[in-house]
């Protein structure tokens, strides 16, 4: 007898996210950008406001039209199922908001003419985690090595060169939050704890 195809939500953190982060989008859309400004953008704004506390983890979800959009989802579409079969639902949750929080709180603090929007720091937390997959204790894998200096390098020196629209702040912070927290799941990992 045949085995039927069927389609399975195999990753369920990973595609709430894209769903997600596509409603923003195309709430964005319909609105004429006044959604992101509300809520899925965060920049420097009065501390009184909770919104200004809301935005800090809901930026990642918006995103400035479609092309940012699907470029930020091919990646964590790519890397996310992997990463959240390896670690977990909770695992990947808790990447997510980390991730959201670092980077929000930095552009905060030290970007005050600049606001953040988009999935990238979680595309680079998820691109140095991805590097951690093989890990064994007291190795660090050249794969990570290479990631790092390709990926982080790449938005350290776009970030002194050039001088675009792209927040390659969110990029490298995404990234250190993606190798820490990749190192520190996969020795738990190993060891069971």
């Amino acid at each position: 007898m045949k085995k039927k195809i069927r389609i399975t939500f195999n990753s369920p953190v990973v595609l709430c996210f894209v769903m997600i982060c596509f409603l923003a989008t195309l709430l964005n859309y319909l609105t004429g950008g006044k959604s992101n400004q509300v809520v899925f953008m965060t920049y420097h704004s009065s501390l009184f406001s909770p919104l200004t506390y809301v935005r800090l983890f809901t930026h990642v979800f918006g995103h400035e039209g479609w092309q940012h959009f699907i470029g930020n989802m091919a990646y964590i579409l790519l890397l996310g199922p992997m990463l959240e079969e390896k670690h977990g639902a909770l695992k990947m949750i808790e990447v997510i908001v980390v991730t959201a929080l670092v980077t929000g709180v930095v552009n905060y603090v030290f970007f005050w003419n600049t606001a953040l929007c988009g999935a990238s720091g979680v595309v680079f937390a998820f691109i140095l985690m991805s590097s951690f997959t093989s890990f064994r204790e007291g190795e660090i894998p050249i794969t990570f090595i290479l990631v790092a200096v390709i990926y982080l390098g790449q938005q350290i020196y776009e970030g002194i060169v050039l001088q675009d629209n792209i927040s390659n702040m969110a990029h490298i912070l995404g990234g250190v939050v993606g190798g820490i927290l990749g190192f520190s799941l996969n020795k738990k990992s190993k060891y069971g704890i």
